[in-house]
């Protein structure tokens, strides 16, 4: 399962974001480094196509697709070089697949900022530098070798040290504007290197019942600058009301004219972020949407379900979601002529719903 890594500065409203994201009851403290162990926790993916699809089918059981969430601790400044356990943290940063980034907007008297004063732009800015220096680091050694290689005149080894000096000379401007072209173009020949500043990114501005525009603006340019996607939220209301029974949470956010706004955004955005499509399978009562890969084959699809699945792929039957609603059914779909038959190599589309046939 591919997995969205928390990150931010201590104190920034994190762990309490993770909370009202998987109510898990993670830890959460007015000082730097209680999260030293990452939190985890796997959140369902809002699709009202999955009730749409369990009800033509007349299933019982519904289960949504989902999304792993990382907590992890906040980082400091010199984290690059160990402060504040930093590079035991880069490390679980380098394991997730895409960086939800919470910088706080909000202030608070019984929640100490670590540099004392509320700015979001300075340290979104921090967090980005310490993830840059990280990466360089990981540059010079990739380069050395890369070098090394190349003055035999091996061609792809003067390639990779080409590829890799373009990248070296984006992430070495402070600035970072060049790193949303870096990320659309992210070389294959640093795919290997789990670099931190390439990673899908989203920016989370967690702010207080009072908000500061001027704030809102400078950080929402930043982000934009970057390229980078941009939701704004109240995680301690939303973890508060999260607590609630589900009928008391609904009136509450209708009080407040909430809805699912910002969460709902979040957990879109991840969903996006990480590249991911979903089908739905139809089973013994049970439909059940599944996250893959977009550009997936159907034989790793069959995977997705269970392994004996994709070993003995026979066939997919698949009828897109629309065709779906309109038929109702496999059955009826193949009446019509809908219903498609594909080989493991079909390239599986958002919506599909499929019937996977395999020989054990």
């Amino acid at each position: 399962m591919l997995s969205v890594g928390i990150v931010g500065l201590p104190n920034s409203g994190k762990s309490t974001l993770f909370n009202a994201l998987v109510r898990s009851g993670a830890t959460v403290a007015p000082y730097p480094f209680t999260t030293v162990e990452p939190n985890v926790g796997v959140v369902s993916i809002p699709d009202e196509r999955l009730s749409k699809v369990a009800g033509l089918a007349g299933c019982e059981r519904k289960v949504p697709a989902d999304v792993r969430f990382i907590d992890i601790a906040g980082l400091v400044e010199g984290a690059n070089k160990g402060e504040g356990l930093g590079n035991r943290f880069l490390a679980k940063i380098r394991e997730v697949d895409a960086i939800l980034h919470v910088v706080r907007a909000f202030e608070s008297k019984t929640v100490a900022h670590v540099a004392g004063t509320v700015d979001p732009v300075r340290d979104a800015q921090l967090i980005e530098t310490e993830l840059r220096l990280s990466d360089l680091e990981v540059f010079d050694k990739a380069l050395t070798k890369a070098r090394r290689e190349a003055k035999s005149g091996n061609k792809e080894a003067m390639e990779r040290v080409e590829a890799l000096e373009k990248l070296e000379n984006i992430l070495a401007e402070e600035e970072g504007f060049g790193l949303e072209e870096a990320r659309k173009s992210h070389s294959e020949f640093a795919k290997d290197l789990g670099l931190l500043c390439l990673k899908p990114a989203i920016l989370v501005l967690n702010v207080g019942e009072e908000r500061n525009s001027k704030h809102e603006e400078e950080i929402q340019k930043w982000a934009h600058l970057r390229g980078i996607p941009f939701v704004i939220v109240n995680a301690e209301i939303e973890e508060e009301i999260g607590e609630l029974p589900e009928e008391e949470e609904l009136e509450y956010r209708s009080l407040l004219e909430m809805g699912q706004g910002s969460l709902g955004q979040i957990l879109k955005m991840s969903y996006e972020t990480l590249g991911l499509i979903t089908f739905f399978s139809i089973d013994s009562g049970e439909c059940k949407a599944w996250s893959i890969p977009a550009g997936s084959p159907a034989g790793v699809a069959a995977g997705r379900i269970h392994t004996d699945f994709e070993r003995g792929f026979v066939k997919a039957e698949v009828v897109h979601y629309n065709d779906f609603l309109e038929c109702g059914s496999f059955a009826t779909a193949k009446e019509k002529g809908i219903l498609l038959v594909e080989g493991r190599d079909y390239t599986v589309q958002d919506g599909d719903v499929i019937h996977f046939k395999f020989a054990l």
